[in-house]
């Protein structure tokens, strides 16, 4: 509860080493991505129960949500591929290739594109959401991590992990801008929002 900042209860995962949490806009469905067993949960929240667990791969990393709902992405670690997973059947329904592998994913608030970071290539692939394929790439700091986007859909900021960096990349032309010093092993990322 956020306002008594007391824990009211939990979801079990069903799986181990569940790492990060994808929910849908409404709440009601929540996607952990488990690393070791390369696994996806999909958790009915209000009910605090799993419904399903998808296998992706032996080993996958970090999940995002489209803004419709309609898709789970999840990095592959053994492959370069993003596995796609629709949230009306909870399969996998195709994968991505990709120039290396995956990490981090975030979508743009208008749903068009999905940014990817590809922590040795030291740059984010840029997925067409319409046609599921890579559309361009940018370059960022030394082995990225996490990634966020502005909430206008303007700017991302890009963890750069071994340059200790965080990389402001313009999406209106698709090029790095500012690399903004961090401290040591930049990873995670979050939007503050004021009160």
């Amino acid at each position: 509860d956020p306002k008594t900042l007391k824990i009211v209860g939990s979801i079990p995962t069903g799986q181990p080493e569940s790492h990060m949490l994808a929910l849908s806009h409404d709440g009601r469905r929540g996607y952990t991505a488990n690393v070791g067993p390369g696994t996806v949960s999909v958790l009915d929240i209000q009910a605090r129960k799993v419904l399903k667990i998808v296998q992706i791969s032996s080993n996958t990393q970090r999940i995002a949500i489209s803004p419709d709902d309609r898709w789970v992405f999840t990095a592959d670690q053994t492959k370069p591929q993003l596995a796609v997973l629709s949230t009306a059947t909870n399969q996998v329904t195709s994968r991505i290739p990709l120039e290396g592998i995956a990490y981090g994913t975030a979508p743009t608030p208008d749903g068009r594109w999905l940014l990817v970071t590809l922590p040795d290539q030291n740059k984010i692939a840029v997925v067409d959401l319409q046609t599921m394929q890579v559309a361009r790439s940018v370059p960022t700091g030394v082995y990225p991590q996490e990634i966020i986007v502005r909430p206008d859909g303007k700017t991302a900021y890009v963890s750069c992990e071994k340059s200790n960096q965080v990389a402001e990349i313009d999406l209106t032309n698709w090029k790095l801008g500012r690399l903004i010093p961090t401290g040591k092993s930049t990873d995670g990322l979050a939007w503050a929002v004021g009160q």
